[in-house]
């Protein structure tokens, strides 16, 4: 993690908060320390067991398919949100994370590229999240996915919206996911909780980049305190079994599991897990990060459990 964090640093990259959306976009990202670190070791590249494709679910929001090679008869779906504060990033930027969970589960995973603040305020990601998750409902059959195997799963701001996804199914009497993974999921709007506090100028996700996010993406402060974005005052009762991953050097780590104890409060049956010594984004560095594989490992054990 430490070398990750230390090839990050080599790259060059300004801190995001004093830049524009447009900026940050084209900083240096973790997972490009990853690939650096990865090549000046000679690690090999994992290889690929997926294939991928293209669908537009609406003007503005297209997934990218993955399905496993050489795979026969219809296969359970995974719906999956990246990260990036609703404002960076974008599907390649996670596509490490979305290829590891798709070899350990065998299911077709659909990452959602949906549109990104400041251009798109809230709620136009949760309602591109959730319009995704219903054309998937739809159109599964079309990519040889089980319509009635349909988990969901994200990454930090994803880790959010999945769980808003599970949350607007519910409310709209649409099909509820079998099953949610939220990894280091940002669930609410307090900045001052104690992670925030211990790892305010922790790296590559610190407390002045996540202001920015919420100021790039909400519309005002009223909307941090919207159940979408304060998950962990919203109601939670009737949502699917859930996993929750954080990391320990995180200010989002006391978000993930504030939620998964007020999960547990509602009734959902809820596995969290915090893995120590590793920093925000470290689920999709498998290839370098021990800890990475293991948590891969327990949120594929967890789908596979929940789409048999």
């Amino acid at each position: 993690m430490q070398a990750v964090m230390e090839t990050l640093a080599s790259l060059g990259g300004k801190p995001i908060e004093t830049l524009s959306a447009q900026e940050a976009r084209q900083q240096p990202t973790p997972a490009d320390a990853v690939m650096k670190l990865m090549r000046d070791n000679n690690i090999p590249t994992p290889p690929v067991t997926a294939d991928t494709m293209s669908r537009m679910v609406m003007p503005g929001v297209k997934v990218r398919i993955y399905t496993p090679r050489n795979a026969t008869g219809t296969l359970p779906v995974v719906v999956y949100y990246h990260g990036g504060g609703w404002v960076i990033a974008n599907l390649d930027t996670y596509d490490a994370s979305v290829r590891g969970l798709v070899e350990k589960t065998g299911a077709i995973f659909v990452s959602v590229a949906y549109r990104q603040g400041p251009e798109h305020k809230y709620p136009t990601a949760h309602n591109d999240s959730f319009a995704a998750y219903q054309w998937v409902l739809k159109n599964a059959a079309s990519f040889k996915g089980d319509p009635q195997k349909v988990a969901v799963v994200g990454e930090s701001a994803g880790g959010g919206l999945a769980a808003t996804v599970s949350m607007m199914a519910r409310d709209k009497k649409v099909m509820l996911p079998k099953h949610e993974v939220l990894v280091y999921p940002i669930a609410g709007y307090d900045l001052n909780t104690p992670s925030y506090q211990k790892y305010a100028q922790a790296k590559p996700l610190n407390k002045p980049m996540m202001a920015w996010f919420f100021e790039n993406y909400l519309r005002g402060a009223a909307d941090g305190k919207s159940p979408m974005i304060s998950l962990v005052n919203a109601n939670l009762k009737g949502l699917p079994p859930t996993t929750i991953i954080t990391a320990e050097i995180d200010p989002l780590m006391s978000d993930g599991s504030m939620l998964a104890d007020k999960l547990k409060a509602a009734g959902v049956p809820t596995k969290y897990q915090n893995y120590d010594g590793v920093t925000h984004e470290f689920f999709g560095m498998a290839a370098v990060v021990p800890q990475a594989g293991q948590a891969q490992d327990l949120a594929a054990a967890e789908l596979k459990k929940a789409l048999q």
